[in-house]
């Protein structure tokens, strides 16, 4: 048996990366796409000391000090699935600004942003079936005025 506790986050989530491509290899499992959303919320969190928020809340998943509401996403580009498309949306007007993160096969980050509400609202897309919006984390998306890439923020703790 493996001691987890000697090894960094990291290490753990490529472990367990392995492990859910053995299980979908065995057609256990069909995602490709989890904890990846948990992941996000704890290195934002981590990262500027905001208040993270209950599952219960709507709209957001932390605060600042300031009182800036976070509405926080991550995807996993993975090898079997490359699309940039974040999960679902719920609601445009519960949040100041998308805290969005991309992370590698290996759960390693990639390009991490936020990325002010008036932005997101701009380069959604609705969809009717799932009553959500759809938002596509681009290259482009960084070089949109008032986008701040908080990359090398969130690798620093992920390297903690």
């Amino acid at each position: 048996m493996n001691d987890f506790s000697k090894q960094s986050i990291s290490e753990l989530l490529k472990t367990h990366a392995n492990v859910m491509e053995e299980l979908r290899s065995r057609n256990v499992l069909r995602s490709a796409n989890n904890p990846t959303g948990d992941l996000a919320e704890y290195l934002f969190c981590a990262a500027f000391q905001w208040a993270q928020e209950t599952n219960s809340a709507k709209a957001f998943d932390a605060r600042d000090d300031a009182g800036v509401l976070y509405q926080i996403k991550g995807k996993r580009i993975h090898s079997r699935n490359k699309s940039r498309q974040l999960s679902a949306i719920r609601s445009l007007e519960g949040f100041d600004v998308l805290a969005a993160v991309l992370f590698d096969d290996d759960y390693r980050v990639t390009r991490a942003a936020l990325v002010p509400a008036e932005i997101v609202r701009q380069n959604v897309t609705f969809r009717a079936h799932t009553n959500s919006y759809k938002f596509m984390l681009r290259d482009a998306i960084w070089n949109m005025p008032d986008v701040a890439d908080v990359t090398e923020r969130l690798r620093a703790v992920e390297q903690a």
